[in-house]
């Protein structure tokens, strides 16, 4: 995700430019992708948040790379085409004895058993909604008494890449899920060979590498902004000439809201900035500036049948390197909302994406659009799907996976996602436990908690979908609270 300057991040829902509790950005200085993630310099090893939902105890660094033998689109189709007798996943070997539409009619019905790797937030919304719906969960989790744990009927405690920990989770599973991207490579293979895993391996290969996510939506028809492989201090200093400064380096993987990334405002910074991130051992990445209004971002859903369904398009605010809140309907015009969704759904077409994919978007002051990031999971964007539309991102990924039939996406109503980090949690909490909480005119908050143990400073421990008839209401609200006084 993208990093905020936080005195800058408030402006009213109502569309006005200010400051204080106001909630959008004010003024529109050129900025990019890239410049979005960092306000300043900021080296590979500096300190920043995960806007997805992995915490830092989640062994995110312990990631193996996926071969491109093992995963990569165009060899492992190759494979399967001049060898459809040896599949390279289970599912591939469902449909090499039953027929190539196999998948297509693979339904996994209620009463089953959902199998989750990761025991995050996402996982636990993810098992709520579809205890509802009469599944089962396991969750794969290092850490004891995880959010996901909490709920599902059952938790393999080790590390995302013990083996057998994994074959286990394979065992009692009727299908297998992720709720975030760092997945180790072994596992993912081993899964895909033992168990049904409909989202595959493929999709995690491309998005964990940023060159080859960037080129995947290319090959899909839709823009990114202007980019150069970076292997040299001269390639370097060759692609800050094209595309001048301030443009910003990005290490290819392992990054994310700020971290790993260098802005590069003067030629006299390309040195300092090659060594620094060089030394994450990763291929580079420079992106060049585009000027843009918003940030907006569209969820995606796609089942093994091939039905698409995208929901509205959210408008996102960030303070400091951190999603802050979700505005829906988003504040531009319909044209462009319909063309957002028309990317997405492209998207989660042409990379055959199962399940949920959430798509990050640039909308310029042109009307033009570039994604930036994609996200194969349920993502924060779209917890304002819980309350306020037909159907929710947790229960679309379930029935997507399942490949049940999926649910309508429309907009019951106005709604505005804030998210709770742990300096907000005190005042919350005093808040939730007197009569202010009650619903009031206009507005009506649903609070969410993730059962996390510790409220550190940063870390997201829930979030308040406040659904109104007016969406100007809710910086109001927030204001009177004084739960997110911090953010100024």
């Amino acid at each position: 995700m993208t990093a905020k300057n936080s005195g800058e991040e408030t402006t009213k829902l109502n569309g006005s430019l200010s400051t204080g509790q106001d909630l959008s950005r004010a003024g529109q200085a050129e900025r990019s992708f890239s410049e979005a993630a960092v306000e300043k310099s900021v080296p590979v090893q500096h300190n920043t948040f995960k806007d997805h939902e992995t915490e830092p105890g989640q062994d995110a660094n312990a990631v193996d790379k996926i071969t491109a033998q093992d995963t990569n689109p165009v060899a492992s189709k190759a494979a399967q085409d001049a060898s459809p007798e040896a599949p390279t996943t289970g599912q591939d070997a469902i449909a090499a004895e039953t027929g190539t539409s196999s998948l297509q009619h693979k339904v996994i019905p209620p009463g089953s058993t959902i199998g989750v790797l990761g025991g995050g937030q996402l996982g636990r919304m993810l098992a709520l909604a579809g205890r509802n719906m009469g599944y089962r969960f396991v969750t794969l989790e290092p850490g004891a008494d995880s959010p996901c744990g909490q709920v599902a009927d059952r938790q393999i405690q080790a590390s995302y890449g013990d083996v057998d920990a994994a074959r286990e989770l394979a065992r009692v599973s009727d299908v297998i899920t992720y709720e975030f991207e760092n997945v180790d490579a072994a596992v993912t293979k081993l899964l895909t060979q033992e168990a049904y895993v409909p989202q595959g391996s493929t999709l995690l290969y491309t998005t964990q590498h940023r060159l080859r996510e960037k080129r995947a939506i290319e090959a899909a028809g839709v823009r990114v902004a202007p980019y150069a492989e970076i292997t040299s201090e001269e390639d370097l200093r060759a692609a800050v000439g094209k595309f001048g400064t301030p443009c910003v380096l990005k290490t290819a993987t392992g990054g994310y809201d700020g971290k790993g990334q260098w802005v590069i405002r003067s030629a006299d910074e390309i040195p300092g900035a090659f060594a620094e991130l060089s030394r994450a051992g990763t291929d580079l990445v420079l992106e060049q500036f585009i000027r843009f209004e918003k940030e907006i971002s569209v969820i995606a859903a796609r089942s093994p049948r091939g039905e698409v369904k995208a929901f509205p398009a959210a408008e996102n605010i960030h303070v400091e390197n951190i999603l802050h809140m979700s505005i829906v309907p988003a504040r531009i015009s319909a044209s462009v909302q319909e063309e957002a969704e028309r990317l997405a759904i492209r998207i989660a077409e042409s990379m055959e994406a199962v399940g949920l994919i959430a798509v990050e978007m640039f909308l310029t002051q042109d009307g033009e659009l570039f994604v930036n990031e994609l996200a194969p999971r349920p993502h924060n964007s779209g917890h304002y799907t819980m309350e306020a539309c037909l159907t929710s991102q947790f229960e679309q990924h379930v029935r997507a996976i399942c490949n049940l039939p999926l649910g309508p996406t429309e907009l019951l109503t106005p709604v505005v996602m804030v998210n709770v980090l742990g300096e907000h949690m005190e005042p919350l909490m005093k808040w939730f436990c007197s009569e202010e909480s009650a619903a009031s005119d206009g507005l009506t908050p649903k609070l969410h908690l993730y059962g996390k143990d510790e409220a550190k400073v940063k870390r997201k421990m829930g979030h308040v979908n406040l659904l109104t008839d007016d969406t100007a209401k809710a910086a109001e609200w927030m204001e009177s609270t004084g739960i997110w006084d911090s953010i100024r």
